[in-house]
């Protein structure tokens, strides 16, 4: 009785939830199956998809070359934009020398610009001022036929910004400043000066304007691209000073019309008359 109890018990406690747990027995002709391999991670081990991985990466980067050269040549390929390009990085239409001797300037640094106004010359003249280090009361002296009438006005813009004071001749090399001209899209590049000397000698030539946008406006809405181009004169020399009457001096002629020296000042153009420099 006790031993069939014993073995009873023993059963019951070896299928207890409590009881400790019995490895069961393999069965006859049962062979376990092998553990998954290791994954190498030596240094000569290759990952899951590294292959891959690369050339993604080479695609992705392949595509990004791909889209950027695309836009460039869609940059480049409009009208202005070689001629932009060339003239800001390749050759540009302005030229400069910085005199900063005694002799001109009345000991203010003079910036002395001289060319043709290009399609790149707002920037190229701000990166100027920077490298020369102008401040307030510094003069910009400017010789140019004119050249580009909205970067005209942004030169003046950039001026006046700066603080500067605009005159018309040319530096030699020992300092001196002579007598020269400035016309057309270079009045307005002038007429930012905070001061605006007026150079015994110089000239101050204005005519009729035209713009880039008037000029691809023709045989669709001239007159209302003219009339635009017009008032945004208009207001920009008012908010230099310049009086409207060098607007009414300039629509009367194609033709480069030298304003005489009373003129400029009525005008407001010229601010102060000085013999030199």
């Amino acid at each position: 009785m006790s031993g069939g109890n014993g073995q009873h018990e023993g059963m019951g406690f070896r299928h207890s939830p409590t009881g400790p747990r019995v490895a069961p027995r393999p069965q006859p002709g049962f062979t376990p199956a092998p553990p998954p391999p290791q994954v190498q991670r030596g240094a000569g081990a290759q990952r899951p998809g590294f292959r891959w991985g690369r050339l993604g990466s080479a695609v992705f980067f392949t595509i990004l070359l791909l889209s950027a050269g695309i836009r460039a040549y869609r940059d480049l390929s409009a009208p202005d934009a070689w001629s932009f390009w060339m003239d800001q990085y390749v050759s540009p239409s302005l030229s400069s020398t910085l005199v900063t001797n005694a002799e001109a300037g009345g000991g203010r640094a003079v910036l002395a610009v001289s060319g043709r106004i290009g399609p790149a010359a707002a920037i190229w003249l701000r990166e100027r001022i920077k490298e020369s280090q102008l401040k307030p009361g510094d003069v910009v002296l400017l010789s140019s036929p004119g050249g580009n009438l909205e970067q005209g006005v942004l030169m003046g813009e950039i001026i006046r910004a700066h603080g500067l004071s605009t005159a018309v001749g040319v530096a030699d090399k020992g300092g001196r400043v002579r007598a020269g001209f400035c016309a057309s899209a270079c009045v307005f590049a002038f007429a930012g000066g905070q001061t605006r000397y007026g150079l015994d000698g110089s000239a101050l030539g204005v005519h009729r304007f035209t713009s880039e946008a008037q000029g691809r406006a023709l045989g669709q809405d001239a007159v209302a691209d003219t009339q635009r181009v017009t008032g945004s004169i208009l207001g920009y020399m008012t908010r230099m000073g310049v009086s409207s009457q060098v607007i009414e001096a300039m629509s009367q002629t194609r033709d480069i019309r030298w304003l005489d020296p009373g003129e400029a000042e009525t005008m407001k153009l010229v601010t102060t008359p000085v013999k030199a420099l």
